[in-house]
C-alpha cells in the first residue's frame, strides 16, 4: 500500500500541514491552486472587504462549482468516447464486409478470366477446324 505523506504548505499566509497518499508535489500543487484562487479573488473589491469566513465559503463554493463542471464534462466526454468507439466498431465491421465482397469479386473476376481464356482457346480451335474443313 502507498505510504501517507505529510508536507508543510502555506495557504493564505498560514503554514499548514497537509497529508495524504499522494506525492508531496501533488499536495503542494493543491496548496498553490488555492493560493492562486485567493490571489484572483482578492482582486475583487467585494471579496476583499468580506470577512475571512465568507471568503473561505466563496472559495469553497467556487471549487465545488469547478469540480461539478469538470465531472459533468468528463461524463460528456466519456459518452462521446463510447459513441466514437461504437462508430469505429461499425466502420471496422463495414470494412471487413467490404473486404469480403472485394475478395469474392476478385475470385469471380479470376473465374471469369479463366473462362475467357478457355473460350479464346476454344475459338482458336474452332477457327482451325473451320479452316481445315474449307480446304
Amino acid at each position: 500500500m502507498t505510504e501517507k505523506n505529510e508536507v508543510q504548505v502555506i495557504i493564505d499566509g498560514k503554514v499548514l500541514t497537509m497529508s495524504g497518499f499522494e506525492s508531496n508535489e501533488y499536495l503542494q500543487k493543491l496548496a498553490n491552486y488555492i493560493n492562486d484562487m485567493i490571489v484572483e479573488y482578492n482582486k475583487i473589491d467585494s471579496f476583499k472587504h468580506s470577512g475571512k469566513d465568507i471568503q473561505h465559503r466563496l472559495i469553497e463554493i467556487n471549487i465545488a462549482d469547478e469540480y461539478f463542471k469538470a465531472r459533468d464534462k468528463a461524463a460528456r466526454l466519456g459518452e462521446e468516447i463510447k459513441i466514437k468507439e461504437n462508430e469505429l466498431y461499425d466502420m471496422k465491421h463495414d470494412l471487413i464486409n467490404k473486404d469480403m465482397v472485394l475478395n469474392d469479386t476478385k475470385e469471380d473476376l479470376n473465374k471469369a478470366m479463366t473462362q475467357l481464356q478457355e473460350a479464346a482457346k476454344k475459338i482458336v480451335q474452332l477457327e482451325t477446324q473451320l479452316k481445315g474443313v474449307k480446304k
